[in-house]
């Protein structure tokens, strides 16, 4: 056998061991109890699977629902929402391990609220059986159960979730990706499975909204914005326009915030059994400031009034304080929302490209300001506009000893 003929043999028996890998998943998955069911499903995320049969002349399923990759120290559910999607009305199984006897418990467990610990009940419709295992082997735990579906329709939503055993009872699951996007649908009678559904996309969909809303408006437009006031306004020629633009960026980074920030408050009213208090806690304070800079600009003093320098100094405090929570904020809604790490990875990008700028236009600004100061110095060795009357005063402005000199002449 040539070196050819030994690389295609290879090749042949990697493939097969991959592709029974795979299969192995799902269709050719070998129960312990050697269970056989007609149709098997991979679901979308968290590695679940769901094998069932359907008998139509009863209007029951036999249902096996696998999680693999937990350990005895997790819950999983699966659940048939009847009448919306996503938890709110979940019709749930749920399984978990006992720590004191080592024994697998399933139960069923209606879901009224999101604030639910899973606590044993009945369903809106019959459960005749159920039962549960736990692999040790695999990680794996599968709840098995004969449902009487609803009359009249066989394409129900789905949702399945997995989450920590606390106190000897179900806790609350993570809110990552994963555990969000954990809702299909299921056609019994067809076979056919989808993955997402209307109720939990859309609070996906806010979610993402949410975060680009806020991530451009506070993290990107207002950290420009203040760039432009602090270093534009130092060359001549860009007065009166810096102002403009600086404006123009916080009013906008403004406007699209506080629409970010409505979105929040809408997420937090559809789910009030989930709180990210320190996240909430920033954004409200975020907003509080914001406003409080927009109502500070209507009272503004003119450059010359003796009250101008502390509404400087409380401008310029309260604006760096909103870019320093924008930005950790901006990281923590990174967390609960965990996308793809590109975006994590972008706005970092982002920010490090503003530091540099910022970094440059400093040092710049600096440069310019020492030697315009220089220039004035050689060109008014005496002061530029005269004495106070006293003799004293601050020299490039014309109220320095130089000024008694120039009165004297």
């Amino acid at each position: 056998m040539d070196r050819l003929q030994k690389t295609l043999v290879f090749s042949c028996v990697l493939f097969c061991v991959f592709a029974s890998s795979l299969a192995q998943d799902c269709k050719n998955y070998q129960f312990k109890s050697n269970n056989l069911f007609s149709t098997c499903s991979s679901l979308p995320v968290q590695n679940a699977f769901l094998h069932w049969t359907y008998h139509a002349a009863n209007h029951t399923a036999d249902i096996a629902f696998r999680h693999a990759g937990v350990s005895s120290s997790r819950w999983v559910a699966w659940a048939l929402n009847v009448d919306k999607s996503g938890m709110l009305g979940a019709q749930s199984l749920v399984a978990f391990t006992n720590s004191s006897t080592s024994a697998i418990r399933a139960y069923t467990s209606p879901i009224s609220a999101y604030t639910t610990t899973l606590a044993p009940g009945k369903l809106s419709f019959d459960v005749p059986k159920i039962s549960a295992e736990f692999s040790s082997s695999g990680d794996e735990i599968i709840i098995f159960a004969t449902l009487n579906l609803p009359s009249g329709r066989t394409s129900f939503n789905q949702v399945w979730q997995e989450g920590p055993v606390q106190s000897g009872a179900p806790g609350a699951h993570a809110q990552n990706s994963a555990n969000t996007g954990s809702t299909g649908t299921v056609d019994f009678s067809s076979g056919q499975t989808s993955a997402g559904g209307g109720i939990g996309n859309s609070k996906k969909r806010k979610r993402n909204v949410h975060g680009v809303l806020n991530t451009v408006a506070w993290g990107i437009l207002l950290p420009l914005g203040a760039l432009t006031a602090r270093y534009l306004k130092v060359f001549k020629s860009a007065d009166p326009a810096w102002f403009y633009l600086h404006a123009f960026c916080q009013s906008s980074a403004y406007i699209v915030g506080v629409a970010g920030w409505g979105t929040g408050l809408k997420l937090g009213s559809d789910s009030p059994g989930v709180t990210y208090d320190t996240h909430r806690n920033i954004g409200i304070t975020l907003f509080i400031l914001g406003t409080l800079q927009v109502f500070a600009l209507l009272l503004r003093p003119k450059k010359d009034h003796k009250y101008r320098l502390y509404w400087n100094m409380y401008h310029h405090a309260v604006g760096y304080t909103v870019i320093a929570l924008s930005i950790v904020n901006i990281f923590k809604g990174f967390d609960i929302l965990d996308p793809a790490k590109k975006w994590k990875r972008a706005y970092i990008g982002v920010i490090i490209f503003l530091a540099a700028v910022a970094a440059i236009l400093e040092a710049l600004t600096w440069i310019i300001v020492l030697k315009r100061k220089d220039n004035e110095s050689d060109k008014y060795p005496h002061g530029v506009n005269g004495t106070n009357g006293n003799g004293n005063g601050n020299g490039a402005n014309g109220y320095g000893h130089g000024g008694y000199r120039s009165q004297a002449a």
